[in-house]
């Protein structure tokens, strides 16, 4: 089975890894990992951030965007499918 990662197979991919432990050592790779996953984490954080801008700027313009359409579409559909089987029930009463 020949897998890819990044357009890396598995033999390349341990060259990499073995070059990464000789350059910096294997005491420093946690750190290496950590400060990515913080750098990867305050990027996503960001286009959050600027995702919750943009929304609440096009909000208060009264500005639907498709997001809120698509939401508001799914909302009302489940209430749709919930009155359709509380109907019979209803009217049981």
């Amino acid at each position: 089975m020949n897998t890819t990662f990044l357009f890396i197979s598995g033999p390349e991919i341990f060259v990499v890894m073995l070059i990464v432990v000789m350059f910096f050592g294997a005491d420093k790779i946690p750190e290496i990992a950590k400060g990515l996953g913080k750098g990867m984490r305050q990027i996503k954080d960001a286009t959050n951030d600027i995702k919750k801008e943009i929304n609440d700027s096009a909000k208060n313009q009264g500005i639907e965007t498709d997001l809120t359409k698509d939401i508001k579409k799914e909302i009302s559909e489940v209430k749709d499918n919930i009155d359709d089987l509380t109907g019979p029930i209803k009217r049981m009463r």
